[in-house]
């Protein structure tokens, strides 16, 4: 709307239509419809995206979550099924363990050394795929002899053919300070 004020002090409001041919009106509207739509439809999209990126880290936290259950009842077969047939597994302080047998002998050796264990997903970040997920979080163990572990670990998990959610490598490592070597090491001059 225009203002216009004459010397009378007297108001005449106008239309901006009534006194131009702007067209704005009519070729407006189509555009202002369809802007309308696709944003409409556009969010939609991202909803249906962020619920299937929800349901897939849903389900790699419950499987991670199910993985530590399984490895607190110190069950080694289930514990050892959750791994794909060619994870890596890469624990501290050791070389990398790269096959099934090696990945089983590793986890009894942990089996038959702590009393509890227990671990928790803090974030997980799904590739845009649906699926391959990164899972970081923090353990907790108790040994044989009482004494306590807490950690962190890194777990790439893949989603196999069949849906199911297997880890394809983990690595983990203790947040307590480094045991001070008891003999010096190859080639390590000693101090008089």
């Amino acid at each position: 709307m225009l203002r216009k004020i004459y010397g009378s002090g007297c108001q005449v409001r106008k239309n901006i239509d009534d006194r131009f041919d702007s067209r704005l009106d009519k070729a407006m509207k189509p555009e202002v419809l369809f802007l309308s739509a696709y944003i409409a439809l556009l969010s939609f999209a991202f909803v249906d995206t962020a619920a299937a990126d929800s349901k897939l880290e849903k389900a790699v936290r419950d499987a991670d979550a199910e993985w530590s259950k399984v490895a607190a009842a110190k069950d080694l077969d289930k514990t050892v099924a959750f791994y794909a047939d060619d994870a890596v597994v890469l624990p501290p302080n050791q070389p990398a363990v790269t096959n099934k047998d090696g990945i089983r002998n590793l986890w009894k050796g942990f089996l038959d050394t702590f009393i509890d264990i227990s671990w928790k997903t803090t974030r997980v970040e799904v590739a845009k795929s649906g699926d391959m997920a990164v899972l970081t979080g923090t353990y907790e163990m108790t040994m044989n002899d009482g004494s306590k572990d807490k950690g962190k670990y890194c777990e790439v998990w893949e989603k196999k053919a069949d849906g199911k959610w297997k880890v394809g490598m983990d690595m983990f490592s203790s947040d307590l300070p480094a045991q001070p070597a008891s003999s010096p090491g190859p080639g390590a001059v000693e101090r008089k």
